[in-house]
């Protein structure tokens, strides 16, 4: 197939985007103007996907002039944060930086922790102040074009976010204080289901009102707008049909966790597994109380940072000179890859090893089995692509025009997306990009995506805003990507080139 080819049949999956009209001053997000998560009256519903932004205090102007023109071209409904929207390693945070979540901020010595000097303690609490206050800088340059055009927002969190000194509750709690932010507020007790962070108990899901759903606050733009909450970073939406009759399919927001005590990444907690199974049910238990479907859960789309190992299953093994192959990352290292054409849709290319926790947490199994019939994760800066896994299971159909009979689902969509900000590696700058979703209520589970571009949508990046080098089979596998969201010293370029002599 030649290049002209794939281009037009990569356009035919494309969902038809028309630029906002002028001198409609209404929220651009229908669902905005509906007040809660709905198909429009066209049948479609809209989601735009912004993945690892990773800048901060002050943020790109060519990451902020992406986000302004994607949300002009495609009008989206919501707008999912999957992670890394804070560079928790920038040099701004030095004073209350962790590598780990289990490690000391860096402006806490082992002396001064053992001393309990007040004056230590009140400098390290003036640092956090400071750090509170360049987060909120940060998400407030981020969400200002969202709210200036009236489009919510929801964020989860990857392996950066907290290592500027905050947890991920802290910083959610941020972006709560910003119109248009639909993550649900915590409530007393434990983390997990039915817990702390659950906005009420979501606890057994066995009838509506055990379902732990509530109202959004106006400030979200979504007041009629229910969500089922997990903990930070973890909650579900459901998305109504056209008329308001039912729930036809369900947003999650999974935080995907950071880093293990093994080594390599992280997992989801405990209580986000489960919430993960329980969830789908759960919303159909709701959608019950408004409307008349009677089938037994709402199929649901996830999205978070990390992708999981099955993401490997969309890519071929290939000889480490073969054109374009990359090696694998930690347990995948040492065999090299390509994408796998038959399973993956034109357009999408792999730039580095996809990076996975080393550890199978059972997540994959939960969206086999569990009504999931698609997966979206960032984290790999410069990979972007789109294919299908098949899976074995019964899945009920919520189509608007055949809801009464169950449908057969035979494949999980698998998606990565490239960065979208101008503050960390990745593609080219011209290739930096947000990732338009599109739902159509006649095929609610066959999604059609796109990646908008910067070079496409806006033109020319700025001189010395981005910057992109090789993920190469020289690549340290066993390192956990900390060293490549930095721009590399010109030290380090020598030792390169010495080593390569």
């Amino acid at each position: 197939m030649t290049e002209l080819q794939n281009a037009a049949k990569a356009a035919a999956t494309r969902p038809r985007i028309q630029p906002a009209e002028e001198g409609d001053d209404r929220p651009l997000s229908v669902s905005a103007r509906l007040g809660r998560l709905q198909f429009h009256q066209s049948g479609k519903f809209r989601v735009l996907q912004l993945a690892d932004i990773q800048d901060g205090p002050k943020v790109s102007k060519d990451t902020v002039k992406l986000i302004e023109a994607s949300l002009d071209a495609t009008r989206p409904d919501i707008v999912i944060f999957t992670g890394n929207q804070i560079a928790g390693y920038d040099p701004a945070y030095a004073q209350t930086t962790r590598k780990r979540r289990w490690s000391a901020a860096a402006g806490i010595s082992s002396k001064t922790a053992s001393s309990k000097s007040s004056e230590a303690s009140e400098r390290f609490e003036a640092a956090l102040e400071r750090t509170c206050a360049s987060v909120r800088a940060t998400v407030e340059q981020l969400v200002r074009p969202l709210a200036d055009r009236g489009i919510p927002w929801a964020v989860t969190f990857g392996n950066h976010d907290f290592q500027c000194g905050l947890s991920n509750a802290e910083i959610e709690s941020i972006c709560r204080e910003f119109p248009g932010c639909v993550n649900p507020e915590p409530t007393g007790g434990e983390s997990g289901l039915g817990g702390a962070n659950s906005a009420n108990s979501v606890g057994s899901m066995d009838s509506a009102e055990d379902a732990g759903f509530v109202q959004l606050r106006a400030e979200s733009y979504l007041p009629n707008q229910r969500v089922f909450a997990c903990e930070p970073g973890t909650f579900a939406l459901p998305v109504a049909d056209v008329d308001h009759t039912m729930s036809v399919l369900g947003l999650v927001l999974l935080d995907s966790g950071d880093y293990a005590r093994s080594g390599g990444y992280g997992s989801p907690s405990a209580a986000a597994l489960q919430f993960l199974a329980e969830v789908p049910k759960a919303m159909r238990a709701q959608s019950q109380e408004i409307g008349r479907s009677q089938e037994p859960a709402v199929p649901c789309m996830v999205f978070q940072h990390f992708p999981v190992q099955q993401y490997y299953q969309l890519l071929k093994p290939a000889a480490a000179n073969a054109a374009r192959a990359i090696e694998g990352y930690r347990n995948f290292a040492g065999k090299h890859y390509v994408l796998d054409e038959e399973k993956t849709l034109p357009g999408s290319y792999l730039g580095e090893g996809v990076s996975c926790p080393d550890a199978d947490s059972g997540e994959f199994a939960i969206l086999e089995q569990h009504d999931y019939f698609a997966i979206s994760a960032g984290h790999d800066h410069r990979n972007a692509f789109v294919g299908t896994v098949p899976v074995s299971r019964e899945m009920a159909s919520a189509d608007a025009q055949t809801a009464a009979s169950p449908g057969k689902v035979g494949g999980l969509m698998m998606i990565a997306s490239p960065t979208s900000g101008f503050g960390s590696y990745g593609p080219v700058p011209q290739k930096r990009a947000a990732r338009l979703i599109e739902f159509d209520i006649r095929h609610p589970y066959e999604p059609r995506t796109q990646l908008l571009e910067y070079g496409e949508l806006v033109g020319k990046p700025s001189a010395g805003k981005a910057y992109a080098y090789g993920m190469t089979s020289e690549s340290k596998p066993e390192s956990e990507g900390v060293d490549l969201l930095h721009r590399p010293t010109w030290w380090s370029k020598l030792l390169t080139w010495l080593r390569k002599k």
